[in-house]
């Protein structure tokens, strides 16, 4: 967790890839076993691989559609032939296919929904759960790979227990009770609020920030480009003044976020300035192509002053609509040639969320456009988004260290009109499928930071996006009886490397004993 896209094996003992990485084979340590105590084997690996294109989730015959070739060629060697050389990074996510074993799925229907604790060959096995309320980890004591020097000081807690809960604020206040021991906040309000308890006065429970260096990608509203109303770029860039991100950070998230303005936020990857002399030398030939602001403007969203007052910058939205041939009749936004008025709707997974639309919506509505927003179940909105059956969306698109052929399914043609890809925008465009083949090819991590930022910009200046937010820290909550590595890792939280600590749990349970009996 402190090198970018670095991995190491786990029941891989080596790996061989040629200078033009168009194989790779992987050699099985002997010691590698399930919990069964059967050996991991090379069949095991083909089965997982054919079975997971075939009868796994749509992304893994996407990540793998590459790999033209598995076999057998040696007693614990299997080899992955690639059907193309320019992606570079094939040999490492091959290495990232989840093994399953044959001889334990070979018994039951893969397809078919279970309770059954499935078979794995890790460092912790599933003692007991109750569905949809909680599951029980317990260390195995013969874990075969726990003396690796990748997993030294690691998986230290002999049990673990997750809880679910259906309701945040019953879910904060179980920690607070004692119910659990550990938790990540992802909410401004709770953090900056919630836990001011008469046990964090005393110091009971701790609140923590650490930062990170993980690339926070994107979140933002998406345009569907496949609709006519937001074909035009300039049309996005428009709506993109009517988000007040100052406000909204200082009223609703207690000034605790940055604003996003990159693809790959919070990294090396994250373009920013004017293009380099490197990105230039994959720029310029596309100049007449590419919109004229990557060569001479730094990208970053509308700002403003949190005060609520944006006149300003809807004055610039309303100047952008007309260059588009939007004008404002009797109130309402209209198209000059059509008369068509100027409609839509932003469609939410999460009431949550509607706190912050609806000024949003309420900005719009001062420049003519009706915005509407529907809030749908979990299963609704999965069949809406796959079925690109939407005007606007919010999400999120999470970026790795080593960016690679993940980006065909964010951004590529070809996963464009694909039902369910990851594609939200309905970007079709042949520039970026050359950048994003330029990404995946990069002969080394120099070149990929140079063909990663060229690419970044070029989506930025497209504004597919209108872009959020983000936060450079984990937000971490624990009961004080935890020890940790004075150092944490730049990309990680790396949890699984604290413990208890027996003396500070022991003067924990003193302590709330005392204090729970007001003595």
């Amino acid at each position: 967790q402190d090198e970018a896209f670095t991995e190491y094996g786990l029941i891989a003992q080596t790996i061989e890839v040629p200078k033009d990485r168009s194989w790779a084979t992987f050699t099985l340590r002997k010691e590698a076993r399930w919990h069964d105590e059967k050996p991991v084997t090379v069949e095991d690996v083909i089965w997982s691989l054919e079975t997971l294109k075939k009868k796994g989730r749509p992304f893994y015959r996407f990540y793998y559609r590459d790999v033209t070739k598995v076999e057998k060629v040696g007693e614990r060697k299997v080899k992955f032939t690639f059907g193309s050389t320019e992606n570079r990074e094939l040999p490492l996510i091959i290495g990232q296919l989840p093994i399953l074993p044959k001889h334990y799925w070979e018994k039951r229907n893969f397809d078919k929904t279970t309770l059954e604790p499935p078979l794995g060959s890790g460092p912790y096995k599933i003692k007991s759960f109750e569905p949809g309320r909680a599951i029980v980890y317990e260390r195995v004591k013969s874990y075969w790979g726990a003396q690796l020097p990748v997993n030294i000081g690691r998986f230290n807690a002999d049990r673990i227990r997750f809880d679910y809960y259906r309701d945040a604020t019953v879910a904060l206040e179980a920690f607070k009770a004692g119910d659990y021991d550990f938790r990540l906040e992802n909410t401004s309000k709770t953090w900056a609020t919630g836990y001011n308890s008469p046990a964090f006065k005393q110091g009971y429970y701790k609140k923590l920030e650490i930062r990170h260096q993980n690339p926070t990608g994107m979140q933002g509203f998406v345009f569907n480009t496949r609709k006519k109303l937001f074909q035009n770029p300039i049309v996005r860039q428009a709506l993109a003044f009517a988000f007040d991100f100052e406000w909204t950070n200082k009223n609703l998230f207690y000034g605790q976020y940055a604003r996003t303005n990159s693809f790959f936020s919070n990294s090396e990857l994250a373009s920013f300035g004017l293009p380099s002399k490197g990105e230039l030398k994959i720029l310029k030939p596309l100049k007449n192509i590419i919109p004229p602001e990557v060569f001479t403007q730094t990208y970053y969203p509308p700002r403003n002053e949190g005060t609520g007052r944006i006149r300003k910058q809807l004055r610039k939205a309303r100047k952008l609509l007309e260059r588009a041939d939007w004008v404002v009749r009797d109130g309402k936004l209209v198209n000059r040639n059509f008369q068509e008025p100027f409609k839509f709707e932003i469609l939410l997974i999460s009431p949550a969320f509607e706190r912050i639309v609806l000024p949003f919506v309420r900005n719009l509505k001062r420049l003519g456009i009706e915005a509407s927003v529907r809030t749908v179940d979990t299963a609704q909105y999965r069949k809406r988004t796959d079925d690109f059956d939407f005007d606007m969306v919010v999400s999120t698109f999470g970026q790795s260290l080593s960016p690679g052929n993940e980006q065909r399914e964010f951004w590529g043609s070809a996963a464009a009109m694909r039902p369910g890809s990851r594609n939200l925008a309905g970007i079709q465009s042949s520039v970026i499928d050359g950048l994003i083949e330029l990404v995946i090819s990069a002969p080394d991590r120099k070149s990929l930071i140079t063909r990663t930022r060229a690419l970044d910009r070029v989506l930025l200046w497209n504004h597919y996006v209108i872009p959020h937010w983000h936060i450079q820290s984990f937000r971490v909550a624990f009961w004080d009886k935890f020890g940790r590595p004075p150092k944490t890792p730049i990309y990680g939280l790396a949890f699984d490397a604290w413990w208890v600590d027996k003396n500070k749990s022991d003067g924990l349970a003193a302590k709330l004993k005392s204090f729970k009996s007001g003595s």
